[in-house]
């Protein structure tokens, strides 16, 4: 938290605004102030109005009625070039890279510096660029592609774009949704030393923890209108999760359904990569949610894409039902009635601008919905709309287009899409990544019907407090390697992260330690009863 002054002046003001799409009001009467030197976290529940406010700041949008002012004078802004020239620079949810470029010429581009006037100099740029990222702290080489980058790393590029204007106001959606804690702290660092008597920031965030950590006030608002602005010391997240969702919400601390009769489901043995993983080795349960945890670069979301063949693999089998399966694809993989619901939901899970019909289908369209050639329309509406009601995806009809739907209701449709196809493992990565509090408590509910319905889960995320609450077993990876397994009545925030933090291989000592057996599964039980 910064140390903001309860007077000090307004910075940035949001009066009376208004702004209506055809048949839908996004924000109605809207109020806001960023007080100079402050940090002003703003929530509300997905589709509350949060990013169409701040697309109105940024000039993407023009007010329908309203009023905006900076430092006391009134802000009238066409587009985001003009945005940025006036002091306000913002981190939009959505990505703005080009990946063909190159880290420096993302955060530079259009202010490249040029020899003799038009000439790009390349030297120049990557020099600047690298005396920025080493000022904020950021481990990014510069020259590399930006499509080369994991999504962790293309954020702190987006990040670096906008701290490398000299921004008055800094505006963040949701930037710490592909960040782990450790670059989350980073990020609050940098935040601190922005925020000075003539600079505020307004952090978008739907991570209730991180608002204690970083805001001075928080900013309510629920279904496009202002709600209330609280004083983040003196107010529990309980409350304002309450104003965000008009309602109380309770979470049980622990998983459901924990049993140890569970009979095998799929087996994995011996799994590597050329790249990073090494002899990973596990079992997944009938009716079980098993969560991966671990750090960045661990190797989590590397099993899932091996397993499902979207990576090659140098060795390793996959066993379903005790039978050897050879998938060398995604499609491979859901023949056997194994579905990957990807950590990029939009890059990799949906066709945004087809509607929700067409995404529900799309895994089933050649053997359920599609007949000579021809899509059988009517059978695709008619399965959508059961998963639709079951799932309770909030679209006015099967036919709104999949991109005008918020995010949890778009992770829904992911979830749909998979259902249709009857498959008996899944396998979610970050299934609650960039959606509210509100839609994680229905995510997490529907994982444990589909648990309760006899559906085998991977669960990979890098919320542990999500991974404690939802897994009947964790397995813990760190470098590419299995180096812990831990029941529910085991998994502490404490004994994840000491398995997190090994290196199988870095002394003779840490081998011992974890008893690794031969086909790379480590004895976590037996090593912590030592």
């Amino acid at each position: 938290m910064t140390t903001t002054a309860t007077g000090a002046p307004a910075l940035l003001r949001v009066e009376n605004v208004t702004k209506e799409f055809p048949g839908v009001r996004a924000l109605s009467d809207m109020h806001l102030e960023l007080r100079a030197g402050e940090v002003l976290a703003l929530v509300g529940e997905n589709g509350a109005g949060k990013s169409t406010l701040m697309k109105l700041l940024s000039g993407i949008y023009r007010p329908d009625a309203g009023r905006f002012s900076l430092g006391g004078e009134p802000l009238e802004v066409s587009g985001p070039k003009e945005a940025l020239e006036r002091g306000i620079s913002i981190i939009h949810q959505e990505f703005n890279l080009m990946p063909h470029l190159t880290v420096a010429q993302n955060i530079y581009i259009g202010r490249e510096p040029r020899s003799a006037g038009f000439v790009l100099n390349h030297r120049a740029l990557n020099l600047r660029a690298g005396e920025l990222l080493d000022r904020l702290g950021l481990p990014l080489d510069p020259r590399e592609p930006v499509g080369n980058l994991t999504v962790a790393k293309q954020q702190m590029v987006e990040i670096a774009k906008a701290l490398s204007y000299d921004a008055r106001v800094l505006i963040m959606d949701e930037p710490t949704a592909a960040l782990n804690d450790a670059e989350v702290a980073r990020l609050h660092d940098l935040i601190r030393r922005f925020v000075r008597e003539d600079t505020g920031v307004i952090y978008i965030s739907h991570r209730m923890d991180e608002l204690k950590a970083i805001s001075d006030r928080i900013t309510v608002i629920r279904d496009g209108e202002y709600v209330d602005t609280v004083d983040t010391e003196t107010t529990s997240m309980p409350e304002v999760i309450a104003m965000m969702v008009g309602r109380r919400i309770t979470s049980a601390a622990k998983p459901e359904n924990v049993r140890g009769d569970r009979a095998t489901l799929l087996s994995v043995r011996g799994l590597s990569t050329k790249e990073l993983l090494k002899d990973v080795s596990f079992d997944l349960k009938e009716g079980e949610i098993l969560g991966f945890a671990g750090l960045m670069g661990a190797g989590r979301t590397e099993v899932a894409r091996a397993i499902v063949g979207a990576d090659p693999t140098t060795s390793g089998e996959v066993h379903l039902r005790g039978q050897l399966l050879t998938i060398h694809t995604p499609a491979d993989a859901a023949r056997h009635r194994i579905g990957y619901l990807s950590e990029d939901r939009k890059q990799f899970g949906l066709l945004l601008g087809q509607d929700v019909k067409a995404n529900i289908a799309l895994s089933s369209l050649a053997e359920r919905f599609s007949r000579f050639g021809f899509v059988r329309d009517r059978a695709a509406r008619e399965s959508s709309e059961k998963y639709v009601r079951a799932l309770r995806i909030k679209t006015p009809s099967v036919t709104q287009t999949t991109k005008n739907l918020s995010g949890g209701n778009q992770q829904k449709v992911v979830i749909a899409k998979w259902l249709v196809k009857d498959c008996d493992v899944l396998i979610f990565d970050e299934p609650t990544r960039g959606i509210d509090v509100g839609a994680k408590e229905e995510i997490y509910d529907l994982l444990n019907e589909l648990a309760a319905q006899g559906k085998s889960i991977i669960m990979i995320s890098s919320e542990l407090p999500e991974v404690l609450r939802m897994s009947h077993r964790i397995v813990v990876m760190s470098e590419g390697r299995v180096t812990g397994e831990l029941s529910a009545a085991e998994a502490t925030q404490e004994n994840v992260m000491h398995y997190a933090t090994l290196r199988p291989d870095e002394s003779a000592a840490d081998a011992l330690e974890l008893a690794t057996t031969p086909d790379g599964t480590a004895r976590a039980k037996e090593a912590d009863n030592r």
